[in-house]
C-alpha cells in the first residue's frame, strides 16, 4: 500500500521559516517525483513544487520560487520543502504528492492536473503573530 506521510507543519510567525517533510512508502519504482500542493483559504488547491527523485530536477511555481525550495532527502523516498520568509498569505494546508508520471507538469496548476499520483493527508501551516 502506497502511503505519504507529511510532517513539519504548525504555527509560525511572519518572516519565519518552516521545513516540511514527506516520506513515501510502498512505492517501488525508480522513476517518480515528489512534490507539494497547497490550498489556502478560499482558493483552489495548486501545485507549488516538485522534485524528480532520480535526476533531482526541480520545478517551483512562480508564486513561491523566490522563497521556497525543494530537495531530496538522503534516505530513499524522502523530500523536503523549505519555506522561508513566510507571510500570512502562505497559510493553508500543504499536501505532499507522488507523481508517478515523473514530469511535474502540475506545478502552478490545480489539483486536477495531477493525473498520475497519490496524495498525503495534508499538513496545516499557519502564519500568524
Amino acid at each position: 500500500q502506497i502511503q505519504l506521510m507529511e510532517s513539519g507543519g504548525g504555527l509560525v510567525q511572519p518572516g519565519g521559516n518552516v521545513t516540511l517533510s514527506c516520506i513515501v512508502s510502498g512505492f517501488t519504482l525508480d522513476y517518480y517525483a515528489i512534490g507539494w500542493f497547497r490550498q489556502v483559504p478560499g482558493e483552489e488547491r495548486e501545485g507549488i513544487s516538485c522534485i524528480r527523485m532520480l535526476d533531482k530536477g526541480t520545478v517551483i511555481s512562480h508564486a513561491v520560487k523566490d522563497r521556497f525550495s525543494i530537495s531530496k532527502g538522503s534516505t530513499k523516498n524522502t523530500a523536503f520543502l523549505q519555506m522561508n520568509n513566510l507571510t500570512p498569505d502562505d497559510t493553508g494546508v500543504y499536501y505532499c504528492v507522488l507523481d508517478y508520471e515523473d514530469r511535474c507538469r502540475w506545478v502552478g496548476e490545480p489539483s486536477t492536473s495531477l493525473q498520475f499520483g497519490y496524495w498525503g493527508q495534508g499538513t496545516q501551516v499557519t502564519v500568524a503573530s
